[in-house]
């Protein structure tokens, strides 16, 4: 366990100093807030800003360092995605869906600045992030990205946990919610990254397997915390998940079958990594930090 901590550790440092040049791009690849409309352009600014890991840029670039991408395009890559997840994030606090107030410790885009302003903040984060992997050149990424967040990808996890709020579900079921939801953009993030790299087909799926794993755990591990930490803690509203009925890991299995099953996602992300020629290091530090998040 000493060793994942320090991988995790090890994890930290990167995503942090990737964060640093993805932030730099996510100011440039904005609409400044003095340009027209300048209140929608300042909520799309204040969710993006607002924080948070920078976990799938992070993957993306984790995966173009990999196989040996060059160039500039990797970055309209990495704001596509963290815009994309950002939408998701501002609709997923919607009245509507969640009705959270704090999301990374701050007001939730709605709270801040009005329901209609935030619905129309994630639309436009949305468009824009589209347009910014149309500019990488590259149509397959392009495919990806939409396959990835449509209604068989995130938002058909987002509308089947809806659908299943407060109902008796099955673990095949959860299952679904959590790799349609959660998984399915950290994949694209590592498939995007890879593709844009010019990594072989073989590869590119040994990566998705990886991206799997680690984004089911990711989804496990956020249904732990949301019971075990409180909302300070978090930066986000503790406990909502029970509140609300959401099918989760710990309802079906309980909190420490649920940290097992974290445990064998990690170690099953390891395996199609060990297949990969080069150094993949890196990715095997990120899927420790993912599980070690919970205490």
């Amino acid at each position: 366990m000493q060793d994942l901590h320090k991988e995790a550790d090890n994890a930290r440092n990167y995503l942090s100093k990737i964060a640093k040049f993805a932030e730099a791009k996510f100011d440039e690849h904005l609409p400044p807030e003095s340009d027209v409309p300048c209140n929608l352009h300042k909520a799309m600014r204040y969710s993006v800003f607002a924080g948070g890991k920078r976990l799938r840029p992070g993957l993306a670039y984790a995966a173009f360092e990999l196989f040996g991408g060059k160039g500039d395009s990797i970055w309209k890559a990495t704001s596509a995605l963290e815009f994309l997840h950002t939408f998701s994030l501002i609709h997923d606090d919607l009245p509507c869906i969640d009705n959270d107030d704090y999301r990374r410790g701050k007001f939730t885009a709605h709270k801040q600045f009005g329901e209609a302003t935030a619905v129309m903040s994630g639309d436009a984060l949305c468009v824009i992030a589209f347009e910014l992997m149309a500019k990488t050149g590259n149509a397959k990424a392009v495919e990806i990205l939409a396959q990835k967040l449509g209604t068989y990808g995130m938002i058909g996890g987002e509308m089947t946990d809806i659908d299943c709020e407060g109902k008796k579900v099955s673990l095949e079921t959860v299952d679904y919610i959590h790799y349609h939801k959660t998984a399915a953009l950290i994949e694209a993030s590592l498939v995007i990254g890879a593709l844009l790299a010019g990594a072989p087909e073989s590869d590119i799926k040994k990566i998705e397997q990886y991206g799997k794993s680690i984004g089911l755990a990711f989804q496990i591990v956020d249904d732990i915390l949301d019971i075990v930490s409180t909302t300070e803690e978090l930066g986000k509203d503790a406990g909502s998940d029970v509140a609300s009925g959401k099918a989760t890991y710990p309802a079906l299995i309980g909190l420490e079958n649920s940290r097992k099953k974290a445990l064998e996602l990690y170690e099953d992300s390891l395996k199609p990594l060990a297949e990969i020629k080069g150094d993949t290091s890196i990715l095997k530090s990120i899927a420790a930090f993912i599980i070690l998040r919970v205490k």
